[in-house]
């Protein structure tokens, strides 16, 4: 084994998916920044979940929305559904792992909202239920996942945005995950405050 032709196979191969995922997902990414920017200007907030990684890049998500990105802004509403161990250690004895996120989404979702369910697989239980719930709430969902969708490709709905990375390797997907959620801040900020 040659590490270091392995590190550069890595970079080949995270490249080269960036550059077709670049291609396919452009329109998706666009329009999930736009029913987010939309949600945050009619008082509405971004709840957002995932397991392991992608558990990381909701929160992720969250503290560049709350914080900033790369503008100075007032925070904006958003809310990792993945942080309160109270609550996920609560719900997981009292119910079931799978509803960590459903019973948060029930408690805390409004219409305005948006939901932003994340997904290598998109066979994540605990992320569908909660993408069931915020349609319960009429809620606007965006999913990113890879591959074939997983099941969460059949569940969606109208106004409704899937990202599917074209990719099956989990960190190929979680790496341009990462992008999307980089674009989505920069999409959200310029809607709200124009280009700077």
């Amino acid at each position: 084994m040659d590490p270091i032709a392995r590190v550069r196979g890595h970079f080949t191969e995270s490249i080269a998916i960036k550059v077709t995922a670049a291609e396919q997902i452009a329109e998706s990414i666009a329009a999930a920044g736009q029913v987010m920017s939309d949600a945050i200007l009619n008082d509405g907030k971004i709840m957002s979940c995932g397991n392991g990684g992608s558990a990381a890049d909701a929160q992720h998500l969250s503290s560049e929305l709350l914080n900033r990105f790369e503008m100075e802004r007032p925070g904006l509403p958003a809310i990792a559904l993945t942080t309160d161990s109270s609550t996920l250690t609560s719900i997981s004895n009292d119910y079931a792992y799978e509803e960590i996120f459903s019973k948060q989404v029930r408690a805390l979702g409004k219409e305005q909202d948006v939901l932003l369910g994340i997904s290598t697989s998109g066979n994540s239980e605990n992320v569908i239920r909660a993408i069931a719930a915020a349609h319960e709430r009429g809620m606007n969902v965006i999913a990113l996942t890879g591959g074939d969708g997983g099941r969460m490709a059949n569940i969606f709905q109208p106004g409704d945005v899937e990202i599917r990375v074209p990719a099956t390797r989990t960190a190929r997907i979680q790496e341009v995950h990462l992008i999307v959620i980089h674009c989505l801040c920069d999409l959200i900020d310029t809607t709200l405050l124009g280009e700077q």
